[in-house]
């Protein structure tokens, strides 16, 4: 029996696709990147990409991580 796999870019939360696409902006502001407001990334290099993907997932991990300790503090 084989797993079916779900694409990696699938949100599990789809309203939170704008939100985001908004601290996108921000992180690649934050480091100097400047992203076309047309989609296109194909410009940008591999390095970068990386660069404003690691920053987003620090950033979602803090804000959950203070979420949980906001939930465990009560």
């Amino acid at each position: 029996m084989v797993a079916s796999r779900s694409r990696s870019s699938s949100l599990v939360v789809p309203q939170a696709a704008q939100a985001l696409e908004q601290l996108k902006f921000e992180v690649a502001q934050e480091l100097g990147i400047v992203l076309s407001q047309d989609g296109y990334y194909g410009n940008l290099l591999t390095k970068e990409a990386g660069s404003i993907g690691g920053q987003i997932t620090r950033r979602l991990v803090q804000m959950a991580e203070q979420q949980l300790a906001g939930r465990l503090g009560r």
